[in-house]
């Protein structure tokens, strides 16, 4: 006896008849168990990737992935500083900065925004703002002077276009005559841009950097210098050369700092999710160990009559072994290209289900982010495969053991 009549076997168990239908609605289960556990957990890696990746990208591209600080509060001769740092290897820029808080009054209307102050020449580098403007003034003095910058969110709120005026008052205040009065002053939308998170559209304001060293009354001086990296995951070992270059001479802080608990919350939902969603796959995998138990009950004879025509023990834990890993081979290949094309069109889904039920399935102002996003990763796909076929497998071989150690004479005496 071969292989393939192993196989054909395996396969003939798995045809349904009116006898065992039962054991097969069982198999089906286990099938779509199996199938929608993978391909959920394909879609929900998918999501959390790109949900990382799109939140850290945007924090990145909004601010600096290192920033180095005065410890007297502001750095005056700054422009020798940003020369020694962009000798360092991996820092490809660095620009100065001032960031403060302000209350912005819009008529009869007022919000604690976050001001922050950077060169004409740095905001059109920065992509994130400079390529995500929807509306401005005309020429190219929209981000200079008395000019500034808001979020799309903002200027929808307040009904603000380029053009409109914004009042401010400063956190920091000036000494007069009269003591110390807080700094006040009238600015002009000049650009109005879509950053993509709901916090920068609604709360963040930006400024030429003179315009704010005057707001915040800090004469020629920044707040801190911003450095941009080759690559912001190899951030520690460029801080080292960084904090080697300064000699203990000014502060430095990291992204990684910055963000910490939000960069482990990521982390540790997206590990939490992916033991919680295992379970489905596991559920999957019971069931077809309670089929196949079941299978070999009910094909207690069939196995008997094929041990004395001359079937082995192995020959009969290969058929059951294959009848259980077929179930687990075809729900894993079919939950796998499920969950990656679910995972590939999740944006143009989501927005579909809105149009047809009618309401908002992923607002931006819970999830921060104007869009799904949903990022495939090879790594992630292989190992959930990998994962359930490991199960399906796992799953077949107490059924096929018992299988095989069934008494050829105890099995024909049945009926």
């Amino acid at each position: 006896m071969s292989l393939a009549f192993e196989k054909m076997v395996a396969g003939r168990y798995l045809r349904s008849k009116r006898k065992e239908g039962f054991i097969s609605v069982i198999a089906g289960f286990s099938f779509l168990g199996i199938m929608l556990g993978v391909a959920t957990l394909i879609i929900v890696m998918s999501v959390m990737n790109g949900f990382r990746a799109e939140l850290i990208g945007r924090i990145l591209g909004l601010n600096g992935h290192m920033n180095v600080f005065s410890y007297s509060g502001s750095i005056v001769t700054y422009e020798p500083l940003m020369v020694r740092l962009q000798k360092v290897p991996g820092i490809t820029s660095a620009a100065p900065a001032i960031e403060g808080q302000a209350l912005a009054k819009m008529g009869d209307n007022a919000l604690g925004m976050v001001v922050r102050g950077m060169r004409a020449e740095d905001f059109a580098v920065r992509p994130i703002l400079s390529g995500a403007i929807v509306d401005r003034l005309e020429g190219d003095d929209y981000f200079g002077g008395d000019n500034i910058a808001i979020g799309k969110g903002l200027a929808e709120r307040y009904r603000l276009r380029p053009g409109s005026r914004i009042f401010m008052v400063s956190s920091k205040s000036r000494t007069t005559p009269f003591g110390s009065m807080p700094i006040q002053a009238a600015f002009i939308v000049g650009a109005i841009f879509d950053a993509g998170m709901y916090e920068y559209n609604n709360s963040f304001a930006y400024m030429p950097l003179e315009t704010a060293q005057k707001f915040f009354n800090m004469g020629d001086g920044v707040g801190s210098v911003e450095v941009m990296t080759d690559n912001p995951s190899h951030i520690r070992q460029i801080r080292a050369a960084v904090e080697n270059e300064l000699q203990g001479e000014f502060a430095v802080t990291d992204w990684q700092d910055s963000n910490a608990s939000f960069y482990n919350a990521l982390q540790v939902e997206r590990n939490v999710m992916f033991l919680i969603l295992t379970l489905i796959i596991l559920v999957a995998a019971f069931n077809i160990i309670s089929s196949l138990i079941m299978l070999v009950k009910d094909k207690g004879r069939d196995i008997a009559i094929l041990r004395t025509m001359g079937a082995t023990k192995g020959m009969i834990i290969r058929i059951f072994f294959f009848t259980g890993a077929t179930i687990g081979v075809v729900g894993t290949m079919a939950g796998a290209v499920l969950g990656i094309a679910f995972a590939s069109n999740i944006e143009s889904i989501r927005r579909w289900l809105e149009g047809l039920t009618n309401t908002n399935l992923f607002s931006d102002e819970i999830y921060f982010l104007s869009k799904l996003p949903a990022q495939l990763n090879a790594g992630d796909v292989l190992v959930t495969v990998g994962m359930a076929l490991f199960l399906s497998f796992a799953a077949t071989i107490y059924p096929a053991w018992r299988a095989a150690r069934l008494d050829p004479v105890e099995g024909l005496r049945r009926e």
